[in-house]
């Protein structure tokens, strides 16, 4: 359970930092959007650590995954872009190659 909800946090940090300096620079909006997407991105880094897998590669190959869902998820819920098949279809492939990735290992 710990990791997931670490992912997720780690998802919401990266996405929402990326979101807020998208606003910042795409959008117009002021920069201390910017600023408080740069914090979101740092904090992503932090939370990453916190996994309990010791292996960099398999944490971040993991989250590349769960970043895609989630991605899919902000995209749905915060602008308004309905996921199509191939959307759903590609999701659920990224969690099933998370899932095997971090299987256990005898």
């Amino acid at each position: 359970m710990k990791t997931i909800l670490l992912f997720v946090l780690a998802g919401l940090a990266e996405i929402g930092g990326g979101y807020l300096i998208w606003l910042w620079l795409r959008e117009g909006y002021s920069s201390v959007f910017g600023l408080a997407g740069g914090i979101s991105l740092a904090l992503y880094g932090v939370i990453a650590t916190m996994q309990v897998y010791p292996e960099f590669g398999r944490v971040y190959a993991a989250y590349g995954g769960v970043f895609i869902v989630m991605s899919v998820l902000w995209g749905w819920g915060i602008d308004k872009e309905v996921p199509d098949s191939y959307d759903l279809i590609g999701a659920f492939i990224c969690l099933v190659g998370v899932t095997v990735m971090l299987l256990p290992r005898n």
